[in-house]
């Protein structure tokens, strides 16, 4: 039984994850890109969380609104429901793509989608399977939550972020890549299964690893990695 996903990694993800013999086929319909837009307000910061079932998540900082962007999908049951509710401390944005798993047949879901940089964000992202590439390190991060069943990270947090954040990383199968910046102090554990883990730029400091600047620091990020099978990449700078 052959099955096809537009990316190869979404090919790996599933089959790992799911398992083709058990999963099912699906009619897919025309390509839709959906865009989206959420505005800021005065909320003092925002809690967004992203669910995905399976597929591409692209996410970068740049946005005027709080956020902006599309999703592209050509299952009709994986139409995002987004939703904001706000108050004047803090807005609760829910972006939720409730599908199905184990599903094979010429399936497309892509998220591209841009946060605002300077309002306070905690963010928290949810995908069973697919290809994760977080560029967020333009953002006003409070923290940090990120779970994959399986597939790829690749997350770049190097800036200058001004408050002090915990990101932790969650993973099943797969590979996480993760650039930390070298402008604040960052200490980072990691515990990968039977995978490999690999940490560039930085020193072992008992069972963490630290840079230079983690004593003198104020901002300080504190990065939790813990993978199943797959490998780990930490890189400073």
């Amino acid at each position: 039984m052959k099955c096809v996903f537009s990316s190869g990694w979404l090919v790996v993800a599933l089959l790992l994850l799911a398992g083709c013999e058990r999963g099912e086929r699906v009619r897919v319909g025309p390509l839709r890109t959906d865009p989206i837009a959420v505005d800021l307000d005065q909320s003092e910061m925002v809690r967004a969380r992203l669910k995905m079932p399976a597929g591409k998540m692209d996410i970068q900082g740049g946005a005027e609104k709080l956020m902006e962007g599309s999703f592209s999908y050509n299952l009709l049951s994986w139409k995002p429901k987004v939703t904001y509710i706000s108050s004047s401390f803090r807005g609760i944005l829910t972006v939720d793509q409730s599908g199905r798993r184990g599903v094979f047949g010429d399936v497309r879901n892509d998220w591209n989608l841009n946060f605002n940089d300077s309002k306070p964000l905690d963010l928290s992202l949810e995908f069973g399977a697919g290809e994760g590439i977080l560029d967020l390190g333009s953002l006003n991060l409070r923290g940090l939550s990120i779970e994959i069943g399986a597939g790829k990270i690749s997350l770049d947090l190097r800036g200058t972020p001004k408050t002090s954040y915990d990101a932790r990383i969650e993973g099943g199968v797969g590979e996480a890549v993760i650039h930390v910046p070298d402008t604040v102090g960052v200490s980072a554990e990691a515990h990968g299964g039977i995978g490999q883990i690999q940490v560039d730029g930085l020193r072992r400091d008992g069972d963490h690893y630290v840079n230079d600047l983690w004593d003198s620091s104020k901002v300080r990020i504190r990065l939790s990695v813990h993978g199943g099978i797959g490998h780990i990449h930490i890189i400073s700078g």
